[in-house]
Formats: structure tokens, C-alpha cells, sequence
């Protein structure tokens, strides 16, 4: 009888100082793996404490380090800094559980075969972790790379394209790509403008067949030419962004004064005018307008200023430009030479133009860069 209530007392589910000494030993386990974890991750990946124990809550190397060793080896052996390592295993922690030869190996030796130098390498992984080292990778990488062959038809430029976005490497080449440049040629793209763009900005090519059908066609719709190399940059500016935030654009615009159908001119003299930040349009058209007091009629025809660094480029040439009309010095703004022109070029042309003001042209000049690195 005696045997029998002890067997039930224990097994009795509801028995609270049972459960207290179960659950304190399953506390006590998983503290114990969790704090292995978390140190092995400061001290041998140099991960920050904090993502260390969020990371040991999802990871357990207590049962297996020397596959984390091993992870680490492989990753030092193919070139990895320790910074690279770092934030390769902030981003997927769980690398450290893969077998090196059967599941990294394979992917290193793909990317390899690109001929894409160590450095470039090593950094597009650490970048790029999740998706570059899974077992999916080996069949859609090989497939992608020949494809991006047989329409660049140039090694270097493959390397190009891999390099600016790595993750193509991971997309099924024929249900993006391969039909979006189809959808391309039957609008009328010229091969060429579709190799450059497949070189220089592949991203905007990798997208869902439906939607870029219809990016397409919008930009086909808005009067752009299809024969024009501006037409596949607005297909990236319109594939950069969503719908809510493409219409918070064309509001900031007409807030200082622009109407839709200037905005539109705008775009399609410079459809990069869309692609800066919505506080960077902001910024630059607060400082022209209300600073500088250009009309936004003036800004229209020049849209290519809001691709321009405010901090670094607009306002330390801007406000020499004021410095010398408050002289009483200056002529017209030109804004090819004050704007348009490199650093080198245009410190060289206004030092020459304004010779006598040169010492103060400098101080104000560089009061300003100044300002904008702190």
C-alpha cells in the first residue's frame, strides 16, 4: 500500500512540489545550455552579449562544438575577417550547426567558380547569410549564373551582377528574370539597355512576372519611351517603392508648389527624382525654396538636384554662392557650374573666378563641409 501511494504522489501531475523539482531541473538544463551558448558566442564569434543570449534561446552548441569549431575553421580557412564572422553569425547563428563539407563547401565552391575575388566573396556572404548557405542554393545558383551568361556574355559582367545583388543567386531564373526580360523586348527595350540594366541594377529585374508586367505597362502608359534608356530607369523607380509611398512623394512635391503634371515632366527628365527619401526631398526643397529662393518651376526643369547630398554638395556651394552676392560680386547662378560640377572642378573654377574673395570662399566652403560630417 505503502509502495502504491508513493508511486501515485510522484506520478500525480498536480502535486506541486513534484512539479517545482521538475521544472527547476528543466530550468536548471536549460540555463546551463543557454549560458554555454551565449558564451561561446562572445567569445568565439565575437558576437555583442545581448544578441549572444537571444541567439542561445534559439540555439543549443552545448551538444555539439565541435561543429561550431569546425563551422569556425572552415569560415577562417576561405578568408573571413573577424568582424565578416561576426556579423555572418549574427544573422544566421545557426550556420554553426552545419556540416562544413556537405552543406558550406558545395555553396563557397559555386561562388568560387565565379571568379569573384576573396574579399568580394567573403563580404556578399557575411551580407547574405540566410540565403546563401542553404542546401536550395546548389540547384537555383548553377541555373542563374549560366543564364546571366547567355544574356550578358561577359564573365566580368556576371561578377558585376552577383556582386550588386548577390541574392539572384537564390531566385528561380525562369519564373522572374527570364520572362521579365521577355515582357521587355515585346515592349520594344533594346537588348543593350536590358544587359546594362542586368549588370548595373539586376534587382530591378528579379521581381514577380504579374508585377512587373504592370510596371510595364505603367511606365509605358505615363508617355515613356520604350527605346529610351530612361524607360527601364523608371521601371526601377516605380519597382522601388510602394504604391503608399510613391503617392507620399508626389505629395511632398505638390506641398512646395509642383502640379502633377510637373511632377510627371520631372520624372521623366530624371526618374531618380522619385527614389530619393521622402525626408531628402523634403530637406533639399525646404533649403532651395526657402534658403536659396528658387521657384519650384526652376527646380522642375532641373530635378537631378535632388539626387545631390544636401549637407556635402548644396549647401557649403550654395551659401559661397550667397557669401559673394551679399559682396556684390556675383552674376547669375549657373547650375552647371555650381552644382553640376565635381568637388575638384568646381573649387578650381569658382577660387579662379573670384580671386580676391578666395581666402573667404574657403573658410565658408569648408565652415560648411565641416558642419556636414558632424
Amino acid at each position: 500500500m505503502l509502495f502504491h501511494f508513493i508511486f501515485r504522489t510522484i506520478s500525480n501531475p498536480a502535486n506541486p512540489y513534484i512539479n517545482f523539482q521538475l521544472s527547476h531541473q528543466f530550468t536548471t538544463k536549460s540555463s546551463i545550455r543557454q549560458s554555454f551558448t551565449a558564451s561561446y558566442l562572445v567569445k568565439s564569434c565575437g558576437l555583442p552579449p545581448d544578441s549572444a543570449i537571444l541567439a542561445s534561446k534559439r540555439l543549443n552548441l552545448s551538444k555539439s562544438p565541435n561543429t561550431a569549431h569546425s563551422v569556425l575553421a572552415f569560415l577562417k580557412n576561405k578568408g573571413f575577417t573577424k568582424s565578416q564572422i561576426t556579423k555572418l553569425i549574427g544573422k544566421r547563428p545557426n550556420v554553426l550547426l552545419s556540416d562544413p563539407q556537405n552543406t558550406l563547401l558545395p555553396n563557397f565552391k559555386i561562388l568560387e567558380s565565379l571568379g569573384l575575388p576573396k574579399p568580394n566573396l567573403t563580404a556578399i556572404v557575411a551580407a547574405n547569410p540566410n540565403h546563401l548557405l542553404n542546401k536550395k542554393f546548389q540547384e537555383t545558383a548553377p541555373l542563374c549564373v549560366d543564364f546571366l551568361k547567355t544574356i550578358l556574355q561577359s564573365d566580368d559582367k556576371v561578377i558585376d551582377a552577383v556582386k550588386r545583388f548577390p541574392l539572384a543567386l537564390t531566385y528561380n531564373k525562369r519564373l522572374y528574370a527570364e520572362e521579365n526580360i521577355r515582357i521587355l523586348l515585346d515592349a520594344g527595350v533594346p537588348n543593350s539597355a536590358i544587359r546594362a540594366m542586368l549588370t548595373w541594377q539586376p534587382r530591378t529585374l528579379f521581381a514577380p512576372v504579374d508585377r512587373f508586367k504592370k510596371i510595364v505597362k505603367d511606365v509605358t502608359d505615363m508617355g515613356f519611351d520604350p527605346s529610351k534608356v530612361r524607360f527601364l530607369w523608371a521601371v526601377n523607380a516605380v519597382k522601388a517603392m510602394s504604391k503608399s509611398t510613391w503617392d507620399k512623394k508626389v505629395e511632398i512635391y505638390m506641398k512646395w508648389g509642383w502640379s502633377k503634371d510637373e511632377i510627371f515632366i520631372a520624372f521623366e527628365k530624371y526618374p531618380w527624382c522619385m527614389m530619393a527619401s521622402a525626408d531628402k526631398i523634403t530637406r533639399i526643397l525646404d533649403f532651395l525654396v526657402n534658403t536659396m529662393g528658387w521657384k519650384p518651376s526652376y527646380i522642375v526643369k532641373r530635378p537631378i538636384v535632388t539626387s545631390f547630398s544636401l549637407e556635402k554638395r548644396i549647401i557649403p556651394r550654395c551659401l559661397v554662392y550667397q557669401y559673394l552676392g551679399e559682396k556684390g560680386v556675383i552674376e547669375d547662378f549657373n547650375f552647371t557650374r555650381w552644382l553640376m560640377n565635381s568637388d575638384t572642378k568646381f573649387l578650381n573654377w569658382v577660387l579662379n573666378r573670384y580671386e580676391d574673395e578666395a581666402s573667404e570662399i574657403l573658410k565658408v566652403y569648408r565652415k560648411h563641409l565641416k558642419d556636414a560630417k558632424m
